[in-house]
């Protein structure tokens, strides 16, 4: 019975997925999550805010955690659009939570469909990957976040298929976006000068990215090394 009320909820959950990511294409609502439409929405949006500020910062946190949370096209322009509506403060806490409310929820997902497959059959492969998450996973996660480049979509079903606690991964994920989030927000503050996303960010401003998300697993590392070797 258990069973099967578990495989119930797992079609019903792929059903609400296919059902959502269908509509997203069939109604091309990709059309509004890009820089183009924001740019020519500013000035409506903003009126909009400034007549009904709650509602907006609800319906907007609502519409980006549906978006991460199915991992659909848009999240950076969402950011972007953050900055352009409601300032650097507002903006950073509002795509903060909202972000890693939709991370933690695609994370979610992937562990409920997806785990028990994959642990039955790669479970004796991937046992090493575990023991490592379990040890080390914060920091790996926090690296990971912390660099731009990689996926968040990508990482966020990937941490679904471990046993890192979803309160591990939530509070991770928020400090560890937090950098890249006041980046963004920032630039969307100056929404008409932007050209293209890809003119955010610089190649500079990339390798600092870099740099940070490998300096928690460099202090572990070196901190390993100075316990073995000098506290003996």
């Amino acid at each position: 019975m258990a069973n099967n009320t578990k495989t119930l909820n797992k079609i019903l959950i792929l059903g609400v997925i296919i059902l959502g990511v269908t509509a997203f294409r069939y109604f091309d609502l990709g059309q509004y999550l890009t820089l183009a439409y924001l740019k020519d929405s500013q000035e409506k949006f903003q009126l909009l805010y400034q007549e009904h500020r709650l509602a907006v910062v609800a319906a907007y946190m609502g519409i980006y955690i549906a978006v991460t949370a199915l991992s659909l096209p848009g999240a950076v322009v969402l950011t972007l659009a953050g900055g352009a509506l409601f300032g650097l403060a507002v903006g950073t806490v509002a795509v903060s939570f909202a972000s890693t409310i939709g991370a933690t929820l695609a994370c979610l997902v992937s562990r409920f469909l997806l785990r028990e497959w994959v642990q039955s059959k790669f479970g004796a492969r991937l046992a090493t990957i575990n023991d490592g998450i379990e040890r080390e996973g914060a920091f790996y996660l926090f690296s990971l976040r912390l660099v731009p480049i990689f996926p968040f979509f990508v990482i966020n079903a990937a941490m679904g298929l471990t046993r890192m606690p979803l309160v591990t991964f939530f509070w991770v994920s928020q400090v560890g976006m937090l950098a890249g989030t006041i980046v963004f927000v920032n630039a969307g503050k100056e929404l008409a000068k932007i050209d293209s996303l890809a003119g955010i960010m610089s190649p500079g401003l990339l390798l600092s990215f870099v740099f940070l998300g490998l300096f928690p697993i460099t202090v572990k590392k070196l901190l390993w090394l100075y316990q073995t070797k000098f506290q003996r």
